[in-house]
């Protein structure tokens, strides 16, 4: 019988299945696990299911069991794993893509609205118990005929895309190509980032990160935004330069920032806590038992599949 380490906890019902297929070494006190203790639980294991918080960098990597010959990602991203050190030692590497993209589209129309009318004031405000109602009381942001620029029409922007047109927002984009009419479904194509940014009212990160996308807002890109506008981010946060960032928010040039994800979860820049037009999610994007449930039974389907046949149609090495 198979043996796979599992390095986080997962729902009841996914750990159920995975013990009845294979010899599976669960998690049950939800450690998160140091990179050495990663190294020695999966000393005697086929495969490992790992979520985004497990850091599998390439000095990690090389001291894996030769016995390991998969890692399944609990998640779409795998910048937690070094990939090239994973193909060096031959060790697929699977994410979960799809299952994901209603929920994180969801949770990306929260951060729209929390920043834009202005709910992280709101709630201090009520935490006061002495607020009262003036006709400029915490004026905000209306999405309605307003334009939504999304960086990385994929699936979870699309998804976005369409929620975001249930509110009047007419949808303007930039990617790496131009989508066919029926995916694009009249967003307007823009073939720079910069051109997509003068026009936003509003602005949503949902690329993937690469070396060309980290740190993509900064202060020259910022620099490009029509004053006021309300940036959210659902997708990986170095994309973001903080510095640059915190800059605007507090001249003004940028009126508030939605931030489901940051730099070095869950360590956050400790001036965004200080800004009351930041609205911040712990990184709850999945977070619904459906979208958990669909992800973990992806990265367990993801190793059965490797141990079958060799090779797995969610590999990304």
């Amino acid at each position: 019988m198979k043996k796979v380490f599992v390095a986080r906890k997962l729902l009841r019902s996914n750990e159920k299945r995975m013990s009845e297929i294979w010899d599976a070494k669960l998690n049950f006190e939800d450690k998160v696990y140091s990179q050495s203790e990663l190294i020695e639980l999966s000393r005697d294991c086929d495969g490992i299911l790992c979520s985004i918080v497990d850091k599998f960098d390439a000095e990690t990597i090389n001291k894996l069991s030769d016995k390991v010959k998969i890692i399944s990602n609990f998640a779409v991203g795998f910048g937690n794993i070094d990939i090239k050190a994973a193909m060096n030692k031959n060790i697929i590497v699977t994410n979960t893509p799809d299952v994901l993209t209603d929920a994180t589209a969801e949770i990306a129309i929260l951060i729209l609205l929390g920043a834009a009318r202005r709910a992280t004031e709101g709630r201090k405000w009520v935490d006061k118990k002495n607020w009262t109602w003036s006709a400029d009381f915490l004026i905000g942001k209306q999405l309605t005929d307003s334009r939504l620029g999304i960086l990385g029409m994929g699936r979870i922007g699309q998804a976005l895309a369409e929620r975001a047109k249930s509110f009047g927002m007419k949808i303007h984009y930039h990617n790496r190509k131009k989508l066919p009419p029926n995916l694009e479904k009249g967003a307007i194509y823009h073939e720079s980032l910069k051109s997509l940014i003068l026009v936003s009212d509003f602005f949503s990160i949902n690329c993937p990160t690469t070396e060309e996308t980290k740190k993509i807002i900064n202060e020259e890109t910022l620099s490009y935004f029509l004053n006021g506008a309300v940036i959210i981010n659902s997708a990986r946060g170095d994309m973001i330069d903080d510095e640059a960032m915190i800059n605007a928010l507090k001249s003004g040039k940028v009126f508030a920032l939605g931030l489901d994800v940051y730099n070095g979860e869950p360590d956050i820049h400790p001036q965004y806590l200080q800004l009351d037009n930041v609205f911040i999610l712990p990184h709850l994007g999945s977070a619904t038992e459906k979208t958990r449930f669909a992800m973990a039974d992806l990265a367990i389907s993801n190793i059965e599949e490797y141990f079958k046949t060799g090779k797995c149609k969610n590999t990304v090495n």
